[in-house]
């Protein structure tokens, strides 16, 4: 069975190094480029575990371990779900930060530190009209992330588990959770919109990709 992509030349992009990451003021710093550059949300991994997070209305930027931890784990249902997940869903810090990918349609600033302890940032953004491309063509590719079961969260986060082992995350956006009694909590699970640009030299090939959107179920 062939899977056909669908090539597009709306989103020509440029590249471009950031070198002038603060580890001292990490959380500033991001509100800061997510202003400067329209981005929304933030996907981090951590040594700790996964951290979602998105930019509000007034420049802030909420994180799971925020919303989770604003949540009232009284003994109901979802009390245990939620004490649970605090033990698991990690702060954002730079003391175990790997990398961090803050993003939006219009664009993708990645961070991430490499075996020597250094770190590193690109800027994957839209063109404007005066800018020259880098890559002209590309594709995109949904994919699904992980989570039958959901709780809501504050700042409308939602958590979201998956099997028996437990998995977590807590995604930022509402998603519409299943209130019958038999399947109180099921939900389907937001996709995650990956963007790949292509190289074309002699033959076309994937020459970087980023994070452009999460989408849930409509």
């Amino acid at each position: 069975m062939s899977y056909k992509r669908n090539i597009t030349a709306k989103h020509p992009a440029r590249n471009v190094l950031v070198t002038d990451f603060d580890p001292d003021n990490l959380i500033g710093w991001l509100e800061e480029k997510a202003k400067t550059h329209r981005l929304t949300y933030l996907l981090a991994h951590a040594e700790d575990g996964v951290i979602w997070g998105r930019v509000d209305g007034n420049g802030r930027l909420l994180t799971s371990y925020d919303a989770l931890h604003k949540a009232s784990a009284q003994e109901t249902w979802d009390g245990p779900r939620i004490a649970a997940a605090k033990q698991s869903l990690p702060r954002l810090r730079i003391e175990t930060l790997l990398q961090a990918r803050l993003f939006s349609e219009q664009g993708e600033l990645y961070i991430w530190k490499d075996g020597d302890e250094k770190w590193h940032g690109r800027l994957v953004a839209d063109v404007k009209e005066t800018e020259t491309a880098d890559w002209s063509e590309s594709f995109d590719e949904p994919q699904l992330l992980w989570g039958t079961h959901g709780t809501a969260l504050a700042d409308h986060f939602t958590l979201l588990e998956d099997g028996a082992q437990g998995l977590r995350h807590a995604a930022p956006m509402p998603l519409k959770l299943d209130t019958g009694s038999q399947k109180f909590g099921e939900t389907t699970p937001p996709r995650l919109l990956v963007r790949h640009y292509l190289n074309i030299d002699g033959f076309a090939h994937i020459a970087a990709s980023r994070l452009v959107a999460l989408e849930g179920r409509k």
